[in-house]
């Protein structure tokens, strides 16, 4: 009887993995990083065959690029303001508190942020 279960349990498991690796998938996501990989290069022909779309493109991509880094800064900003503005709800006797324990939890937050970017 446990044989039995052991057994069951070790085809499902078989039957499951052989199933996450099936050869018509990984044959189908192969062909679609080929046709990616051929736009890819027909786009690049054309635009290193025209210098001047090339700029104009890569000028737009640093453009977006600030745009969001703005975003972002003015969403530190608004944060920021938040917080402000939370403090100044709380009643005066735990202000000081909750302003080291918002203090805390942003110094760590940050840290964690500057360790997965540096």
């Amino acid at each position: 009887m446990v044989r039995g279960l052991i057994t069951n349990e070790i085809d499902k498991l078989l039957k499951s993995t052989t199933g996450l690796i099936r050869a018509e998938d990984i044959a189908l996501e192969a062909v679609r990083d080929l046709v990616k990989d051929e736009i890819k290069k027909y786009i690049l022909e054309k635009l290193n065959s025209n210098p001047e779309l090339k700029r104009e493109l890569k000028k737009a991509v640093e453009e977006y690029l600030e745009a969001k880094i703005k975003e972002i800064f003015a969403m530190v900003k608004i944060g920021k303001s938040a917080a402000k503005l939370g403090l100044e709800l709380v009643p005066s006797h735990l202000r000081e508190d909750v302003k080291k324990d918002l203090v805390s939890i942003f110094e760590k937050e940050i840290n964690m942020i500057l360790e997965r970017t540096l």
